[in-house]
Formats: structure tokens, C-alpha cells, sequence
């Protein structure tokens, strides 16, 4: 009676491998379009220069193929599993990369975005938190919208940097807790948040405002632009 092989790690390579740099998948990267699997690191620089998936050659996104990649967590946890010292290799060597990065800045520099899940330069690593680091990212313009003259306009001025990168699962009301510590508004000032003319509620996600609001209205440009004005009151 034959005896069964035990299972090696490289028996399931072909499913655990990335296609652009032949490593084990770190932070896999599904494009929801064909399903395909890549680094997230290896799917986001091919999407530099090319909106196909590089393994099927099918066009992802007509102008922002980001928008369709999502993280696999489930797949992640099983190459730990199957790999051994994968993840304490990893976690290091990402450790190290943001120290080195963080020696480079003048200070402490701006936290504020990082610890809203915004940030205008890059993502904050204090007290090695993640701030949603891993989440898709999308990229927003946040413009000021004046109402014709109203007093309250002169409260709310233009950001001087205005095009912003976050997790797409950012909600308005972080962009609202946002804007009135980075413009120094009263608590007395309120914001709206628009999208198309259209007001957003406090708790639509960045990605609920593109998928439902920006695609939906045929604007395929990128960034998605969100316009912030004081509220107006009608009463």
C-alpha cells in the first residue's frame, strides 16, 4: 500500500506566488475585474504605466484601475501559515523601511492626517499603528465652494494643499473633523460636503461617494473632487 506524500510548500506556489516579481504574495491584491492576484506594492506600480492586469491583459479601469483592487486578508494569513518566518520577515523589513523614512523628515511633521486616515504627503506610522494604511487608497481634491457672497464665506478659506490621498473608507464626517482643524474653524462652524452638487451624508464612505456619485455622473477623472462650503442656513 502506498504511503501519501505529505503536502510541501512548493507544491501550492503557483497559487501563492506573485506573477509580476515571482516572491510570496505580500499584501495580496485582487483586481476585482478578472480575480487575478498580485503584491500590492508589484499591482500598483504596473498600474503606473498600464490600466491592463499585467498576468490576462484585460482593461481593469479606463482611467483609474486602482479603484478595482482590493486586499485578499483570508489569502494573507494562509501564506503565513504555509510559510514559515514569512511574517516576522515582513514586519521588519517594513519597520525598518519607515524609520529610515522618518529619519529623512525635518521633525515630526503634520500627524494630523495620518491619524484621520488623510494624509497629503505620506502615511504616519506613530507608535506603529497601521492608520489604515492597508486599505485601497483613493485620491480626492477638496475644493472650496463660495455661496455667492454669504457672510459665513469669509470663515472658510482654501486649503493649501488640496489634493489628498486616503483609505477609501474614510467617511464625510472624518473629511468634515478634518477640514475644521485644518482651516482652525469654531465649533460654531459648520461644513457641508458635496459631490456633484449633491449634499453628503456625514457617514457615506469615500468609495460609496465614488461608486454611487462620481462613476454614476460620468466623471471618470481622477481625483474625485469634493467641494466644502459653510452650511447654509434657510431658517
Amino acid at each position: 500500500m502506498a504511503t501519501q506524500r505529505t503536502p510541501l510548500v512548493k507544491d501550492f506556489n503557483h497559487f501563492i506566488t506573485c506573477y509580476l516579481c515571482r516572491g510570496y504574495l505580500i499584501k495580496p491584491t485582487t483586481v476585482t475585474e478578472c480575480l487575478h492576484t498580485f503584491c500590492k506594492s508589484c499591482i500598483i506600480q504596473h498600474f503606473e504605466d498600464s490600466n491592463d492586469c499585467p498576468k490576462c491583459g484585460i482593461q481593469v479601469h479606463e482611467t483609474n484601475p486602482l479603484e478595482m483592487l482590493r486586499l485578499d486578508n483570508t489569502l494573507e494569513e494562509i501564506i503565513f501559515k504555509l510559510v514559515p518566518g514569512l511574517r516576522d520577515k515582513e514586519e521588519q523589513q517594513e519597520i525598518d523601511f519607515w524609520r529610515k523614512n522618518k529619519s529623512k523628515e525635518n521633525g515630526q511633521g503634520d500627524c494630523l492626517g495620518s491619524r484621520l486616515g488623510l494624509s497629503d504627503d505620506e502615511d504616519g506610522d506613530e507608535d506603529g499603528q497601521d492608520y489604515h494604511r492597508s486599505d485601497p487608497q483613493i485620491a480626492i481634491c477638496l475644493d472650496c465652494l463660495h455661496n455667492n457672497g454669504h457672510a459665513a464665506d469669509n470663515t472658510v478659506k482654501c486649503l493649501m494643499k488640496k489634493f489628498l490621498r486616503c483609505s477609501s473608507r474614510v467617511t464625510v464626517g472624518t473629511i468634515k473633523k478634518f477640514l475644521s482643524l485644518k482651516l482652525k474653524l469654531s465649533s460654531s462652524c459648520e461644513l457641508d460636503v458635496l459631490c456633484n452638487g449633491e449634499i453628503m451624508g456625514k457617514d457615506h464612505t469615500l468609495e460609496f461617494i465614488y461608486m454611487t456619485r462620481w462613476r454614476l455622473h460620468g466623471d471618470n477623472t481622477y481625483p474625485m473632487v469634493l467641494e466644502y462650503r459653510p452650511r447654509i442656513d434657510f431658517g
